[in-house]
């Protein structure tokens, strides 16, 4: 019986043909062709348990394309701007798919066990939002069980600050636990060292690729023009750091200790089947936020699941989102700010409206008061040597499922 070729890949299989994200890999040089460079980092395109080496099949096949696809980041890719990624997708799903280019790329496929993952883009900002109302309405119920839950201006635009750039960690990256002040309510006085109620936050990320001029905002009309495509993302948080620091200017080093992202970036044409429209607003909307007329819904159904130590905690819906990503990244630039290749910005923590969907610990244990059970023991927040997993699908064409590449980071104890 002939050897089954990588590219057959199996009925059902989240990263089939339909998907293809695109990452950036390296090798050992003791797999794929014959003379592959060890170490040397390239583009490459996931299909099923595979890596594809997308220059080199370019290259090979004598494709236009192969200068953009040889490099060693998705920045060039991403600065392309939106026909040409949209011919460079169609243009894989050729070469993944027509038998006539079959022995060709075969040669430049790499099992995934056999390579490793990078950061997949250089990271030029990064800015973080609060989007979900479920999230924001019980962060509000726990720091604030006597007054409103929602601050006044929250249903008028996407809340979001500024965070650091260069802490962004691709997936598998060990996470320090973060030092920094704190002062519970009972303390006399301020307190130096690690944190104790560090945390997780269940996100989706978006990377920009095509920049935008300094003084001019996105419309929401133009979100697709720019943004290339999403990732899952864990926004970890130290509680103890944010709550002392975060008066009156919001979020610092409780923060920017690290912030996990996906090796994988799924382009947003793989998720044309999963469009849905948000929530219906009950508050009327600004010009520039108010999508009631878009041409196309503007969430994503995509389905999250929270593991810690291998053991499920939460399933929170991203589709429950009450700010867009195509409003948040209007919202970022209403004031003039330009758009750069590379900027990363999150969706905020991605809760719905059961216990079982909320994404994060501080939710989940309703700020340490509700213990959750895991195999090994009780937690409330993170400890050392926990290991928490973001996975997702999400509907894809022809009752297909849409994966998305995990994001994973492990903690270790303060330095």
């Amino acid at each position: 019986m002939p050897q089954q070729s990588p590219l057959d890949v199996p009925e059902g299989d989240p990263f089939g043909p339909h998907n293809l994200p695109y990452g950036v890999f390296s090798t050992a040089g003791a797999a794929g062709a014959a003379g592959d460079e060890p170490e040397r980092r390239r583009i490459g395109v996931r299909i099923g348990a595979h890596v594809l080496d997308a220059g080199a099949a370019a290259a090979a096949l004598g494709s236009p394309y192969a200068a953009l696809l040889g490099q060693s980041s998705l920045n060039p890719l991403l600065a392309a701007g939106r026909t040409a990624w949209r011919d460079v997708r169609r243009a894989l799903t050729a070469w993944v798919t027509d038998p006539g280019h079959r022995e060709t790329v075969e040669a430049h496929l790499f099992p995934l066990d056999a390579v490793t993952l990078h950061l997949p883009y250089e990271v030029a900002d990064y800015v973080d939002f609060y989007a979900s109302e479920h999230h924001a309405t019980n962060v509000g119920r726990i720091f604030r069980p006597d007054g409103e839950a929602l601050t006044p201006n929250w249903k008028h635009l996407p809340i979001g600050y500024h965070g650091r750039s260069g802490t962004v960690v691709v997936s598998g990256t060990d996470v320090v636990r973060p030092c920094g002040q704190r002062k519970a309510p009972s303390d006399p006085a301020p307190v130096f060292g690690p944190s104790v109620k560090l945390d997780i936050e269940a996100e989706v990320g978006f990377v920009v690729g095509t920049p935008s001029e300094h003084g001019r905002p996105v419309p929401l009309a133009d979100f697709e023009d720019h943004v290339f495509g999403l990732f899952l993302l864990n926004d970890w948080s130290a509680r103890d750091i944010q709550a002392w620091e975060y008066v009156p200017l919001g979020p610092f080093l409780g923060k920017s200790f690290a912030t996990s992202v996906s090796a994988w970036v799924t382009p947003l044409e793989a998720l044309e089947a999963a469009r849905v429209a948000p929530p219906a607003r009950d508050f009327p909307l600004l010009p520039y936020l108010d999508d009631a007329e878009a041409d196309r819904p503007g969430g994503f159904d995509l389905r999250i699941t929270v593991s810690i130590n291998g053991q499920e905690v939460a399933q929170p819906p991203f589709a429950t989102m009450y700010w867009t990503a195509a409003q948040q990244l209007a919202h970022m630039t209403v004031n003039g700010a330009s758009l750069r290749t590379g900027d990363v910005y999150g969706s905020g923590t991605v809760s719905g409206p059961e216990v079982g969907q909320r994404g994060s610990l501080l939710e989940l244990t309703w700020n340490g008061r509700d213990a959750i059970e895991l195999s090994d023991g009780k937690r409330t927040f993170l400890e050392d040597g926990d290991t928490v997993t973001l996975t997702a699908w999400a509907p894809g064409p022809q009752g297909t499922r849409v994966g998305l590449g995990e994001v994973t980071g492990r903690i270790v104890g303060s330095r």
